[in-house]
């Protein structure tokens, strides 16, 4: 028997498959992931003296399974570990060997084998070249994991001493925060200017209707005046016309960060969601490893490729076309992300893996598509003494479809001109100028700071999605619809690393260390040298900021905000719930404001509840206002232990009875917390409501404000409350009915054709 160990069961169940009629006779197991990674303390993890040694222990839970691994291995012929083709993959095969070489009765060779696909051709090929594990790698990625851990502990101590306990900060996330909070800087200093949309309604000498648009946008008042003076009053010709056939290139198949982008756009999957997704269909052996920096398919794949499309479109549609990788690193894998039997145009177990597949094969199969054939039309129109900007419109139409005809959603709309020839007399029928302001540049979508991400060479693919999802766990960033936007303990902690720590958070250092990480695994950099290097300068940095003063107050605030207790002035601070206003005297004045103004008011009940009796609050917390009924119970004070002397009887200890927590609920967001009165607060309070049971199943039916707004519940099943219906007073019929839909599927739904 043979022992075969990956990292996923459900990738083991697929290799068991391919391999159940070998004569060799596989036994298939998972590891379930990492199985040693660095303890949490930090005081001995790692060895810096000792050349920056990590010290490693088995992951909590994983006890078990080491034990299981090395009783199999006892009996094996031959131990082969398969986990990922990357960094990661062969770190976890490290750690593998060395903790079943720590069984003295495991004599077999371990070996390592390594597949961009799970079929069973590929597995088949892969177990016919094992090979030793690759150090180079495992080397680099233990210089990510140590470098990240230093730099994680020592900048976030810090942070914790001169900033606000329980902050941190991190080699990859603080460069990527820092991107979203300069966004929100640009944002918050943009000063909106005026500006006219001018544009036109004409009827050719054939009586077809055109709208013709202005080339510039006038900024200025009179100068838009004078614009639509004239064209009111002016005879108008068409002074040129431009037609020319234009060509569309096909996209390169997905590397892990297009198929992120890709996903959010057409699909609305976030990064984290795609790569969950990706997994599932990865270890099902449908696509290749979707951990990738690489454009290129293999010559087998791309013939596979072009038969799909010569049967599914014609032979005029398919032309082989190879991409080169933009990234100048590309390391991860060793193939683009693709289907790995492209004749399938469907699969998967659920609707969001069918759609995610669906997007993948598309791109692949179009890749190797010819090029769409375009015709562009543009018309170009002028008062006949042309002393305004010209007017234009664009027209286009699809002459040939090439590979858009694969890919349908990459098309758009054509737009069909009317004819017409140079010199030819337009009648206007209607002239419109809207006065408009300009915006702010829109914050980074999640899609859209992967990609600031990869061309500034901050992260690899396999960190994207984890990168995003820490700094939303943190509460460093919040997602507003499909925006990220920094919190205000964001925007502290990234200000407070960019006045101190710059040259560590810039885009050039963290893009420098990824080139020497990538160093490493090629074999052209040591790993010793290359973190004392980096530790000797930046732990001396760290001592140095240890001597400054403690963040307090953050800015000056408003002069329009006043201390509502003395009427002095206010200073923004940082609380746990955000910024907020403190008296510039405190602490021989306590009064407090929001940053929006409302007094924060200490223990002061706006009534009592007439049922219990108990006082009612209006509270300021982390997620915004509430009310609170009742008053939170003491915390005990701990007393110490007294030693106990010989002879004496023990004291029983007294039963501690728990007190019961108050009720809180959220203030609806369009409510000002100052005006909420008695009644209003035990509306807010009265949920979750029960409404009833249902009479099929005789389980009760819920309402209740959760994180995505109101909804109503039953045994498990969800529905969201929409107006004109309310949480507050749905009835039982009308929740009845609401469940009775059907639900709506996640992610944007493709556009009727």
């Amino acid at each position: 028997m043979k022992l075969l160990i990956v990292e996923s069961p459900s990738k083991a169940k697929t290799i068991e498959k391919y391999l159940s009629d070998n004569k060799d006779g596989f036994l298939v197991r998972a590891s379930v992931g990492h199985v040693r990674d660095l303890p949490k303390s930090n005081k001995k993890a790692i060895d810096i003296p000792g050349g920056f040694i990590p010290s490693y222990e088995i992951s909590k839970g994983k006890e078990k399974v080491i034990t299981e691994l090395q009783a199999l291995g006892e009996d094996a012929k031959e131990i082969l570990l398969a986990t990922d083709p990357d960094r990661e993959g062969e770190a976890i095969s490290w750690h593998l060997e060395q903790l079943l070489k720590e069984n003295k009765k495991i004599k077999v060779p371990i070996k390592r084998v390594a597949f961009n696909e799970i079929t069973k051709e590929a597995v088949t090929e892969a177990l016919k070249h094992p090979r030793d594990i690759d150090s180079n790698l495992v080397k680099a990625q233990e210089a990510r994991r140590v470098l990240d851990r230093l730099v994680g502990y020592d900048l976030s101590g810090l942070i914790w001493k001169k900033v606000r306990y329980g902050l941190s900060a991190g080699r990859v996330q603080s460069p990527a925060l820092r991107i979203l909070v300069e966004r929100e800087r640009e944002i918050k200093a943009f000063i909106p200017e005026t500006y006219w949309n001018l544009s036109g309604t004409f009827l050719t000498p054939k009586k077809a209707s055109i709208a013709l648009s202005c080339v510039e946008e006038p900024r200025d008042q009179k100068e838009m005046e004078r614009i639509v003076a004239l064209a009111n009053t002016k005879q108008w010709q068409v002074t040129e016309l431009k037609t020319s056939e234009q060509k569309r290139v096909a996209r390169a198949p997905f590397s892990t960060s297009t198929i992120q982008q890709t996903a959010s756009s057409r699909l609305g999957f976030s990064p984290s969601r795609t790569m969950q997704i990706a997994q599932k269909l990865y270890e099902s052996g449908h696509i290749t490893y979707m951990r990738t920096d690489s454009t290129n398919l293999s010559a087998q794949a791309q013939a596979s490729i072009l038969k799909v499309v010569e049967k599914t479109y014609g032979k005029e549609y398919a032309e082989a076309h190879t991409y080169k990788t933009k990234s100048k690193n590309a390391q991860e894998a060793h193939e683009a992300i693709r289907p790995t039997h492209p004749e399938k145009l469907s699969v998967g177990n659920t609707e969001e893996q069918k759609k995610l597949y669906r997007l993948i094969w598309e791109r692949t199969v179009s890749s190797q598509m010819t090029d769409a054939k375009l015709l562009k039309t543009k018309v170009v129109a002028n008062i006949t003494d042309g002393t305004i900007p010209d007017f234009t419109a664009n027209g286009s139409c699809v002459l040939f479809p090439g590979w858009l005809a694969c890919d349908t959603d990459a098309r758009g709309e054509d737009v069909e001109l009317p004819e017409m020839k140079e010199g030819d007399v337009l009648t206007l029928k209607e002239f419109a100028s809207t006065e408009k302001q300009t915006e702010p540049p829109n914050r980074y979508s999640e899609a859209g700071l992967v990609k600031e991400l990869e061309s500034r060479g901050i992260g690899r693919p396999s960190t994207y999605a984890a990168i995003i999802s820490t700094l939303e766990v943190r509460g460093y960033v919040e997602k507003i619809g499909r925006s990220l936007k920094p919190t205000d303990t964001g925007e502290v902690v990234s200000t407070f690393l960019e006045d101190n720590f710059m040259k560590y958070i810039s885009d050039t250092f963290t893009a420098e260390m990824e080139n020497e990480l990538d160093e490493i695994a090629d074999g052209s950099r040591e790993y010793t040298k290359t973190l004392k290097d980096f530790y000797g300068p930046f732990s001396k940095d760290v001592k140095e900021k240890d001597s400054i003063d403690k963040l307090t107050t953050l800015e000056k605030a408003d002069p329009k905000f006043i201390c509502p207790k003395c009427g002095k002035g206010m200073v923004v601070k940082l609380g746990r719930g955000g910024k907020f206003l403190s008296c510039e005297t405190y602490p021989d004045c306590d009064g407090a404001l929001t940053i929006d103004g409302i007094e924060i008011k200490k223990d002061e009940p706006i009534g009592i509840d007439p049922t219990t009796g108990l006082p009612i609050f209006v509270l300021i917390g982390r997620f915004g206002p509430y009310v609170q009924l009742g008053t939170k119970p003491e915390k005990k004070k701990k007393v110490p232990a007294v030693k106990k002397v010989k002879g004496e009887k023990r004291v029983p200890k007294e039963k501690v009875v728990p007190q019961p927590k108050p009720k809180m609920a959220s203030i609806p967001r369009t409510i000002d917390p100052s005006t909420v009165t008695v009644d209003m607060a035990l509306t807010y309070l009265s949920l979750p409501r029960t409404l009833g049971t249902d009479p099929i199943s005789g389980k009760e039916i819920m309402a209740n404000a959760g994180r995505f707004g109101p909804y109503v519940a039953h045994d498990g099943n969800f529905r969201s409350i929409k107006p004109p219906l309310d949480v507050y007073t749905i009835t039982l019929d009308q929740a009845l009915a609401l469940l009775a839909q059907e639900k709506k599927k996640r992610g944007f739904q493709k556009k009727e054709k």
